[in-house]
């Protein structure tokens, strides 16, 4: 009997399949190839700011409680719901994101950024207003 968790997994992993698929085949190669990577880019994004000393402890404590409820069971939406499953990790991760990058600075997630100019540039725009 499948897990499931497993099922759901592969059901966002295959949704996800599907939009960059179909970034790709509107000419947007170069799009679907950083939202490709967006994911395990920001993973490296969040070991080298919990590991920087001029990252506040407050950001590596947000970026820790992230970590747990993205790897706990127990959602605010169950994720075997397709689509709006994954939704609240999203917006948890980006509302997350986007406090720390006000908080540290968008000049320390440029040092600890390790994927392409595109990822980075979607990561601070969708994260980061001068200002704002």
């Amino acid at each position: 009997m499948e897990s499931p968790l497993l099922v759901a997994a592969l059901v966002a992993i295959g949704l996800y399949a599907l939009f960059l698929g179909g970034l790709a085949l509107a000419g947007r190669g170069s799009d679907a190839r950083a939202l490709a990577r967006l994911v395990p880019d920001c993973l490296v994004l969040a070991r080298g700011l919990l590991g920087d000393r001029e990252v506040p402890a407050r950001c590596k404590a947000a970026l820790v409680g992230l970590v747990v409820y993205l790897a706990s069971p127990i959602d605010l939406v169950p994720d075997f719901l397709p689509v709006i499953g994954v939704l609240d990790d999203a917006i948890l991760v980006a509302l997350t994101l986007r406090w720390i990058v006000r908080a540290a600075g968008p000049d320390l997630v440029r040092r600890h950024w390790r994927g392409t100019a595109r990822g980075l540039q979607l990561v601070l725009r969708l994260t980061y207003r001068p200002g704002g």
